[in-house]
């Protein structure tokens, strides 16, 4: 009997395999059919792959909660996974572009040393940055503009050499940033009023805003309530770790200088330009600093200038500087921004503001007749190492900033730069098509990720922005995405980024980026890997990732599978879970996703294996 009764069971099982393994076929071919285009059953094919697609979409293994404590899984034991170590405490904070050893040994005209130098393939670290003891996950969103976690940079000098501009003070555990600046130290809101009592940035007609030398980014910070986003830059200079402070308070950031080399930003980039008191000499080599800012701001943008030497004859002995040599470097200033044709629209306490023309047109005789050099016909956003040049870029020739729309408008709008033809190969149609894709790509990765809405993440990264079509699906006032714009890319369309109202930057990923360590909280990447295939390491672009990234940071990657194969490998080795998923459309697409969480270590800890 009981014989009988296992037979039975046999002969059941081999039923139910037979079963499913027709089921199997009959969907595989289905799903084949679909997307050959003949037949008739799409919608059906369509809603079935769909269905199995969400509920395969299940990581069990993957927590992207805080918990502020990593736990070590198991790897796949098949695969040879080369275990990735922690550096040295003396690398927690390293910046391997900035970094102040290398940057001596350069020369300091023109702020040359503290311009990027990054150390050759055989400098490079192959360990992963540690985080301080007792770093924490930084306050969310607003409260993060307001205080700082002292374990996450514990510096203090910038509360005693700016106590009395109320830069940032030192409170327990936590700093505390009041909002002031050395030209506003009764608080950026009150300056930015005044401000805006002249530049509309109330009305969405300015959106993207520079902001040169920024200290601690409190006026990008206040900045932000009226929908105006700001890409801040300073020096890692003896004013230690305030392009890390404005960071940690989630502030759009990067470490940078004015010195001999073009600025990272495509050409017309910025509604407004900005200096507080940033110590920049605009007057010096024929204005070749004000040129370069004129590269990057729109026709019809703003340049705001407060402090030395704004109003000098009143401040001179304030400032303690000669009234001679300020009175000089104000007309210096003045007569580079006649050549620029800015029109001075307001001067008032220490604070005068210049308008870009719209119509170059009917200033360009004046700039024949004059000293004024126009630059040759070149691209005006190829910049990457590039130095500045003595000369005036032409407005026309990219784009149609007449047709920019207000925001949040401009957001979907066509940018001007497609509408006009100027980005090769990508028309109206492809535009839209591209931002309907990313629509769904994001829909895709907040079933995956379920905190993507809710503010977990203040600072996200696109490593490969294309279009901005990612930035532009996330898009929510919680938080703000760095679109970055890799300089072997086949088209250059940062220009169409910033058009939209996004901020972005151009970057070579086979060198470090101008941050510090952990300040990003989610980082994505759409085909970056295929597309640095055979140029650089990719164990070299995942730990340039891993050094960015937060402790318990996210990390969204699309490629082809052959190449997400090969990235999984080495990230097996460097203490984060990961899973390896299909596109959301099936496994028939050889795109695939991977996601990972960076487990929570801090320097000194030993646990170092990551799960899958």
């Amino acid at each position: 009997m009981a014989g009988k009764n296992s037979g039975d069971n046999r002969t059941r099982t081999s039923v139910s395999i037979f079963i499913i393994a027709g089921l199997c076929c009959f969907f595989y071919l289905l799903g084949a059919w679909q997307r050959s285009g003949f037949g008739k059953g799409d919608s059906i094919a369509v809603a079935v792959t769909k269905t199995a697609g969400e509920n395969c979409d299940v990581l069990p293994n993957l927590n992207f909660e805080t918990r502020h404590a990593g736990e070590a899984g198991g790897t796949d034991e098949s695969e040879e996974v080369e275990e990735l170590k922690p550096c040295d405490a003396q690398y927690t904070d390293y910046t391997p572009c900035q970094d102040q050893k290398r940057a001596m040994t350069f020369p300091r005209e023109n702020m040359n040393y503290r311009e990027r130098h990054c150390p050759p393939q055989e400098e490079k670290l192959h360990c992963l940055i540690p985080a301080p003891k007792g770093y924490v996950t930084p306050f969310p969103w607003p409260k993060s503009r307001d205080y700082v976690p002292y374990a996450n940079a514990p510096y203090k000098s910038l509360t005693v050499e700016k106590a009395i501009q109320n830069w940032v003070q030192y409170e327990g555990n936590v700093f505390r940033f009041p909002g002031g600046g050395t030209q506003f130290p009764q608080g950026a809101d009150k300056y930015i009023d005044q401000l805006a009592s002249v530049v509309p940035i109330e009305n969405g007609t300015v959106r993207t805003a520079l902001d040169t030398g920024c200290g601690v980014a409190s006026w990008g910070a206040y900045l932000w309530k009226r929908n105006v986003i700001a890409m801040s830059f300073a020096p890692r200079d003896s004013h230690e770790a305030q392009v890390q402070f404005a960071l940690e308070r989630g502030v759009p950031a990067v470490i940078g200088v004015l010195g001999t080399i073009k600025m990272p930003y495509p050409s017309k980039a910025f509604d407004m330009a900005h200096c507080s008191r940033c110590l920049i000499p605009w007057g010096a080599a024929d204005g070749i600093l004000m040129m370069e800012v004129d590269r990057v701001l729109r026709p019809g943008g703003y340049w705001v200038l407060s402090g030395p030497p704004i109003n000098w004859k009143v401040n001179f002995k304030a400032w303690q500087r000669p009234k001679e040599d300020l009175e000089e470097e104000q007309r210096k200033i003045e007569e580079a921004a006649k050549l620029l044709c800015w029109e001075k629209i307001s001067e008032k306490g220490e604070t005068a503001i210049w308008q870009k023309r719209k119509d170059s047109a009917s200033c360009r005789s004046a700039q024949e007749n004059s000293a004024a050099k126009v630059c040759k016909p070149s691209d005006p956003d190829s910049v990457w190492y590039n130095k500045m040049e003595i000369c005036i870029t032409p407005n026309n020739g990219n784009g149609g900033d007449e047709s920019l729309k207000p925001f949040p408008e401009r957001l979907y709008a066509v940018p001007p730069r497609i509408a006009n033809g100027l980005v090769s190969g990508v028309s109206v149609a492809k535009y839209q098509e591209d931002s309907k894709k990313w629509k769904k790509h994001v829909s895709a990765y907040k079933k995956i990720n379920k905190l993507l809405d809710t503010g977990r993440y203040r600072n996200i990264m696109d490593m490969n922005a294309g279009l901005g079509g990612f930035a532009a699906a996330l898009h929510d006032p919680k938080f703000w995405v760095m679109n970055v714009m890799p300089t072997i890319a086949e088209k250059n369309t940062l220009g169409v980024v910033f058009e939209r109202g996004l901020i972005g930057i151009y970057h070579d990923w086979c060198e470090a980026f101008s941050t510090y360590p952990r300040t990003y909280d989610l980082i994505h990447a759409n085909g970056l890997f295929s597309l640095y295939k055979d140029k650089c390491d990719f164990q070299d672009i995942l730990l340039e990732m891993d050094r960015i990234l937060r402790p318990e940071g996210a990390v969204i990657l699309r490629d082809n599978v052959d190449v997400l194969i090969k990235v999984k490998k080495i990230i097996g080795g460097m203490r984060w879970n990961f899973k390896l998923m299909d596109h959301e459309d099936g496994p028939l697409v050889p795109e695939k996703i991977l996601v990972a969480v960076k487990q929570y270590w801090t320097l000194g800890d030993t646990n170092s294996t990551s799960s899958q």
